[in-house]
């Protein structure tokens, strides 16, 4: 999208908040942010959580918050579920999202159905039809009509 290529992982599927989700080997889910939703944040400064482990969420539900060099912003749940444990080294500190966001960079795990997350190919296509208003959201012009 726009200058730079986002260079998304087959193997994992995605979220409609730009999220990837991993399924681990223990039927678990983990999710992080995709390389978009991290180009468009910049550098992350500070994350903070609302719910604990252990907690059920639901979908779209706020678990808790975000401050990029862009915005402060509210953090939502993917899926319903049941949060199970967070990145403990993102609450120390938060640069691992910028450095390594499809690795060490991962936010947390849940215990969810993730089969109504999207394959590569479709999560493409969301970017694609929504690139226009992106545009105008991050220019602050998101209730100007083209």
């Amino acid at each position: 999208m726009g200058k730079f290529a986002a260079v998304l992982p087959r193997e994992l599927r995605y979220a409609r908040n730009h999220m990837w989700c991993r399924l681990l080997q223990d039927g678990r889910a983990r999710f992080g942010f995709t390389s978009y939703a991290i180009r468009l944040m910049q550098d992350v400064y500070f994350l903070d959580w609302q719910v604990s482990p252990g907690d059920r969420v639901e979908q779209l539900q706020q678990i808790g918050h975000i401050e990029t060099s862009k915005a402060v912003s509210d953090l939502f749940a993917p899926l319903a579920g049941a949060i199970v444990a967070f990145n403990p080294e993102l609450l120390n500190d938060p640069c691992g999202i910028n450095v390594d966001g499809y690795g060490e960079g991962w936010l947390f795990d849940m215990d969810c159905d993730s089969a109504p997350l999207w394959t590569v190919e479709e999560y493409y296509q969301f970017l694609a039809d929504n690139w226009e208003k992106t545009q105008r959201l991050i220019k602050g012009k998101i209730n100007i009509e083209d």
